[in-house]
């Protein structure tokens, strides 16, 4: 953080199947620094409530291109913001992950997405960088690079698979509200 210490501010999760999870959502760009700075701290905060390893803009109903991830074990935090992300090489090599999302609580499935992936992206500083991620980061920073393109984890799943999770979700949903 610099000198003038942003406040964090929790941010409520948008969740399945509100529309603006599928929408896509637009690169960030200089005149929207101030608004960026902010919705990181935003983000990392609602993202280590939840909690959860990766959060995306639209989750938060924001349609900007910006990410949080943190694969790291809780007691060492290793937080990473990607301003306008996009995967510039992928493997051929696959690998099976089962993912859950905020968005989409308490439901999860195993997902094949390739092993390895180069990601271009600005950093909070407005840094150019590339990160390469294998294993459990390569799949989150797919992930949320996907909920930027208003793709969820369950469009990966067969048809019967989604179907299944996606009544799953709306069952939950209903039975909490009716607890209300």
């Amino acid at each position: 953080m610099s000198e003038t210490q942003i406040e964090a501010h929790l941010l409520p999760i948008l969740i399945c199947p509100d529309p603006k999870l599928r929408k896509v959502a637009r690169p960030v760009t200089p005149g929207d620094t101030e608004e960026v700075r902010e919705l990181i701290s935003d983000m990392f905060a609602t993202m280590y409530k939840a909690p959860g390893i990766g959060l995306a803009a639209p989750q938060v109903g924001r349609l900007l291109r910006v990410i949080t991830v943190d694969v790291a074990p809780k007691d060492v935090p290793a937080p990473l913001a990607l301003i306008n992300p996009e995967i510039i090489a992928k493997s051929e090599e696959t690998a099976v992950q089962q993912e859950g999302c905020l968005s989409i609580p308490d439901q999860y499935a195993d997902v094949v997405r390739p092993a390895r992936v180069k990601v271009r992206y600005l950093d909070e500083n407005w840094v150019k960088q590339e990160i390469e991620a294998e294993g459990l980061l390569a799949a989150c920073l797919q992930h949320e690079i996907d909920h930027l393109n208003g793709v969820l984890f369950v469009d990966y799943l067969t048809p019967l698979k989604r179907n299944i999770l996606l009544r799953k979700l709306a069952k939950a949903q209903k039975d909490m509200q009716a607890k209300r």
